[in-house]
């Protein structure tokens, strides 16, 4: 009977296969979900594109990031040229664009929100 038996040693030696891992999902194609039938893009959209697109959608936003790169562009140059009182003008310019734009990007945020589905 001894010699049935195996040994600790005897099946560390012997390589256990486990069996293959089940993939629940095919990650080369989207998941299939159902009732769900995602609308199809007629082709992907280039940066130009679609800065264009969103700028139509929001127009505001674009002005306000401009309008704040450019108070603070000329509020350095005045600092830098020793101006303190036109720099700190500027500055508070530049905090002004930046509400604006915050603000703009929540508006448009939340009429896309409320804007009914096509």
């Amino acid at each position: 009977m001894a010699g049935t038996a195996t040994t600790p040693a005897d099946s560390e030696q012997t390589p256990k296969s486990s069996p293959p891992a089940f993939v629940p999902f095919d990650f080369s194609q989207p998941p299939v979900i159902e009732g769900f039938n995602p609308l199809q893009r007629a082709r992907d959209e280039g940066f130009k594109e679609k800065f264009l697109r969103k700028t139509k959608e929001n127009p505001f936003v674009p002005i306000g990031c401009l309008g704040t790169a450019i108070a603070l562009i000329y509020g350095l140059r005045a600092f830098n040229q020793g101006k303190t009182r036109n720099s700190q003008l500027l500055m508070r310019g530049r905090i002004f664009a930046q509400g604006f734009t915050v603000v703009a990007i929540i508006v448009g945020v939340f009429t896309t929100a409320v804007k009914p589905k096509q």
